[in-house]
């Protein structure tokens, strides 16, 4: 299992809900969650190792989020 995070620009539970279905959808992703609470908001998702970076910030920018590995 590999762990991957990334600073994003989603803040709220709407957010949340607008990237569900992307993220979810991705090949390799176990589980995923978002600490908006932190200043970086930062995404951490568990996935097996056939998930790369680029796949992530690819979903989240289709749909109008950023995200920037960390």
């Amino acid at each position: 299992m590999e762990t991957l995070k990334f600073k994003t620009n989603i803040k709220c539970g709407g957010c949340i809900a607008a990237v569900t279905p992307a993220l979810n959808s991705l090949e390799g992703v176990i589980d995923w969650q978002v600490d908006v609470a932190s200043p970086e908001k930062v995404l951490t998702i568990n996935s097996d190792d056939a998930l790369s970076e680029q796949a992530v910030i690819t979903a989240l920018k289709e749909k109008g989020y950023q995200a920037e590995s960390i």
